[in-house]
């Protein structure tokens, strides 16, 4: 596509441009085993399957007093204490004898329940006598207090699909079934670099004209969190070469590129260029705003999305387009941010043909019963806005928001792992 062409592309809906995106995802197939403890944040290539019940067999879920239901029954004596002799205390971790018939077991959580026994009785509801006599004081249901074997997990069960994205609770899953070791896609390796002959690093003196480079720090923090291998390449120059340069770098090193500056319309705006030149666009402009440059095309082969410069834009469009399609190329399926329903706690008369995505702040509960206040300064370049919100207020296409309108709410946790 031509530099020409690239200029005259119309805006993609943000629709249109994650369906595209998403399209063009080869997902990686590298394959490594994990120490489960080792898998956070990392994505499951084959599904597991148990090889044990869990739990393996029936046990206690209370201290107390394991008994044969039959001889605490009301009926069996008529009275409303039962009186049975203790005949062996069960530990966790020991397995007790059978039980002998007319008699309790002293028994605590998370032992095993012995043969011949099917209630455990409270402590709390018993009282065990000087002559080694245990009192249930209390009518008791059968099976009460009983966990039985394979009540969480059955042999052979799946326990965790193939794509899913280790939480803590998923490790502790597959550890109950005994997976010492789990296969992950290996790591994404994604190469970034910043554009702009103003920007320094922090640290440095500022001169006129100069401004820190956030921009890098907000990516690695994204990509670290998303679980990749970064690839940091650091400042690129304003000029076509070194920009050029640059991206043969990247490619070679990385299975994505993600760059900022350098993609809007401006005489030293040379990534989308560049990216012409070694490979081709795909994309360019997406009718959203903040955000509206963002190009993503291939350089060698290797997908490349070009960020816009100013910060904010930055950080909405990788949380919208970015990141799902990251998630997409480490191997998982559900990769859409999923929005809640909230009220306007605010004003905003001044519709956009552009979906505009306010940095906003929810007030209690979410499903239409929470509010939402924004940011008194929604520039592009207002940093800030991003620290105090904990989400983006959604403003369709055209439209305005009264005080009370409900609308659209994609909350940081839903865009930002």
């Amino acid at each position: 596509m031509s530099t020409s062409d690239i200029s005259q592309q119309s805006m993609h809906s943000v629709e249109e441009a994650l369906d595209l995106l998403l399209s063009n995802v080869r997902p990686i197939t590298d394959i490594e085993s994990v120490h489960t403890m080792q898998t956070l944040g990392r994505v499951l290539a084959e599904a597991r399957y148990s090889r044990i019940n869990v739990p393996p067999a029936d046990n206690s879920a209370m201290d107390g007093y394991a008994v044969a239901s039959r001889d605490i029954m009301p009926e069996a004596s008529g009275k409303k204490e039962i009186k049975l002799p203790v005949s062996q205390r069960i530990t966790a971790g020991r397995a007790g004898n059978p039980l002998v018939p007319g008699t309790a077991a002293r028994i605590f959580t998370g032992a095993p329940v012995p043969l011949g026994a099917d209630t455990v009785v409270m402590q709390e509801y018993c009282r065990l006598d000087e002559d080694g006599m245990v009192t249930i004081q209390t009518p008791v249901t059968p099976g009460v207090n009983v966990r039985y074997a394979g009540e969480d997990i059955t042999k052979d069960d799946q326990i965790l699909a193939a794509g899913t994205k280790m939480a803590p609770q998923h490790m502790g899953l597959a550890a109950s079934t005994g997976l010492e070791e789990l296969p992950v896609y290996r790591r994404l390796r994604v190469a970034v670099f910043c554009t702009g002959n103003e920007l320094v690093e922090p640290g440095q003196p500022l001169k006129s004209g100069e401004i820190y480079n956030s921009n890098r720090y907000t990516l690695v923090g994204f990509l670290t969190a998303l679980g990749c291998e970064v690839v940091d390449i650091g400042i690129v120059r304003d000029d076509l070469e070194t920009t050029q340069e640059a991206l043969l770098t990247a490619a070679e090193q990385a299975d994505l590129i993600i760059t900022s500056g350098g993609v809007s319309v401006g005489d030293e705006d040379y990534v989308k260029i560049a990216v012409n030149r070694l490979g081709q666009i795909e994309m360019w402009k997406i009718a959203i705003k903040p955000g509206k440059p963002l190009a993503f095309g291939n350089v060698r082969s290797i997908p490349i999305i070009g960020l816009p410069g100013n910060p904010v834009s930055l950080f909405v469009t990788f949380c919208l387009f970015a990141r799902p399609f990251i998630l997409r190329l480490q191997g998982m399926k559900d990769v859409k941010p999923k929005s809640i329903s909230a009220v306007a706690d605010f004003e905003w008369p001044a519709a956009n043909k552009r979906r505009q995505f306010l940095r906003g702040k929810l007030n209690g509960a979410g499903n239409g019963n929470a509010t939402i206040k924004i940011y008194p300064h929604q520039g592009s370049g207002v940093l800030t806005s991003t620290g105090w919100a904990d989400g983006l207020a959604v403003i369709p296409e055209n439209r305005a928001v009264k005080r009370g309108d409900t609308m659209n709410f994609l909350p940081f946790s839903e865009l930002l792992s």
